[in-house]
């Protein structure tokens, strides 16, 4: 139950993210879910492979890489799906920065997060 809940609090977070950022667009709320479905899993499985591969530029640059790999991920997921697009590495980093904001503010009021 709880990842359904996590899925859905992300897809609402790109769907937000889409409505506040103009280089970003997403046709419908449930295109947003599947987008969030799609990032998750692309960092899950891609996104880990290139954490490790880069953990000591990461430890260097203070976790910059880590957020530019997410901004990678979105932008596979843009090149994958035809209804979520993003303008660019712009875009696609401002919406990591929005996800990951309005990610933790819903998380904490809904108090979806371990204590």
């Amino acid at each position: 139950m709880k990842v359904i809940v996590e899925i859905l609090l992300l897809g609402l977070a790109v769907f937000l993210g889409a409505k506040i950022i103009p280089g970003v667009h997403v046709d419908s709320f449930w295109t947003a879910v599947l987008a969030a479905v799609l990032i998750s899993l692309a960092n899950a499985t891609i996104g880990t492979i290139l954490r490790i591969f880069t953990l000591p530029i990461n430890i260097l640059t203070l976790g910059l890489v880590s957020f530019i790999i997410t901004v990678l991920m979105i932008l596979l997921v843009d090149n994958m799906m035809t209804t979520f697009n993003t303008s660019g590495f712009w875009a696609a980093a401002l919406l990591a920065i929005v996800v990951a904001v309005v990610k933790g503010v819903l998380g904490s009021i809904l108090g979806t997060k371990d204590n």
